[in-house]
């Protein structure tokens, strides 16, 4: 027999699995782009995220840097190619192995490790696996050769992508900034850098999330136990509004701001934001207030107690669900932003959000630079995540209750 009390529903399996692949398929584009935010730049653009832990062959150049002697009539450079200066920090972490190698920028793996091949001077190149090379000319060799070379190179994880973000410097310039008396604290507010974005973001986020809240939750409250004319208009209007796209009022919004002296500025965009995110704020919390229990709150009016005693010693604590509900909803839309942060707040670097940063520069200038990129997303996405995780186990409480009588 089916749906009998005490056993559970043969669709139950299913609904498991389709739960558990919905969250497999958010968990892994999250966590390769957490790998690949600690990889080096040459490895992501060689492989997936999921070999990370593994050796990848890469193609290096480099110059035979050996001090030449003649041997025989032949003057000859011999060395180990992963010792010379222009690679040698690639391979500081690890063993490592040449598989091929070339002489010129198009074909660096035309000859295989250990064999020989003739070179432009009329003399011979070897490389073997193990990096040792031999380089011979029948005249005086003058400069370092150019030698390519394909070897399977370590893994190599780095936090020099997140210094490199967050300051706006690669590694030689940083070195050059602390050694001339700055701080890498000071280095986190240049212009270049994202973190001054991130610190943007926050001022927009915080306030913007909070305001709405206030406003919503006192007008909730009015709309669920308060009696006054007109109330029954004002919560379709609150319904209606739900479905008015919010680009329709950009324009005129801004139009507005500018007139009464607040345009493109933080305050601007608090308040914009703030009006989005009322009309669903009231709706979720007047749902969740109705349907507290009707005896307390007239226990606590035979009492004396205030609509704002009420308010504030009984519905707030009451209503923590459905606030931390909303809370998630408007932090992670506002944080998440890019088009009202585009229209309320100024273009320059000063007052950019991070997605403003990410999108208008990074994907502009460090388009193919994958490490870059995965670590201003991951840092993008960071602070979302530790919210939801944090205050997921309201989120479904708040949306559903109210909903079943």
């Amino acid at each position: 027999m089916d749906n009998i009390a005490g056993q559970k529903s043969s669709l139950s399996v299913v609904t498991n699995i389709a739960v558990f692949l919905i969250v497999l398929a958010w968990l892994i584009p999250t966590v390769g782009l957490f790998v690949s935010s600690f990889r080096d730049r040459d490895q992501i653009s060689a492989s997936g995220w999921w070999v990370a832990p593994f050796a990848v062959e890469l193609s290096y150049r480099t110059r035979g840097d050996a001090t030449p002697v003649e041997q025989d009539g032949m003057f000859a450079i011999e060395g180990n190619i992963f010792t010379t200066e222009e690679v040698r920090d690639s391979f500081a972490s690890g063993e490592s192995s040449v598989s091929a190698f070339g002489l010129r920028g198009r074909e660096p793996g035309a000859f295989a490790a250990g064999t020989e091949a003739e070179n432009r001077d009329g003399g011979i190149v070897r490389i073997d696996p193990d990096g040792s090379y031999v380089y011979t000319s029948p005249e005086p060799i003058d400069g370092a050769p150019r030698l390519y070379f394909l070897a399977e190179t370590p893994p190599d994880f780095t936090l020099d992508n997140y210094a490199q973000v967050l300051t706006g410097l690669d590694e030689d310039e940083r070195g050059e900034e602390i050694a001339s008396g700055a701080s890498f604290g000071e280095l986190l507010f240049e212009e270049e850098g994202i973190f001054r974005n991130f610190i943007n973001t926050l001022t927009v986020t915080i306030p913007a999330t909070i305001i709405p809240i206030l406003i919503a939750a006192f007008a909730a409250y009015a709309l669920a136990w308060m009696d006054f004319p007109g109330r029954g208009l004002l919560i379709a209007t609150v319904v209606g509004l739900l479905v008015v796209p919010l680009q329709l009022a950009l324009v005129p919004l801004l139009n507005l701001h500018v007139q009464i002296g607040i345009g493109q500025s933080f305050l601007g965009i608090w308040l914009a934001h703030t009006g989005f995110g009322l009309p669903l704020a009231i709706y979720l919390l007047r749902n969740y207030m109705v349907g507290l229990p009707r005896d307390i709150i007239e226990s606590a009016k035979v009492d004396g107690a205030t609509d704002f005693q009420i308010f504030t010693k009984i519905i707030l604590p009451l209503s923590f669900p459905a606030l931390a509900s909303f809370a998630i909803f408007q932090f992670l839309w506002t944080w998440n932003d890019l088009l009202v942060a585009k229209v309320f707040l100024p273009a320059s670097g000063d007052s950019q959000v991070m997605t403003v940063k990410i999108a208008d520069d990074l994907l502009g200038s460090r388009g193919g630079d994958w490490g870059i990129l995965a670590t201003a997303a991951f840092v993008s996405i960071a602070i979302p995540l530790l919210v939801f995780f944090t205050m997921q186990r309201y989120l479904v409480r708040g949306l559903l209750a109210g909903s079943v009588k």
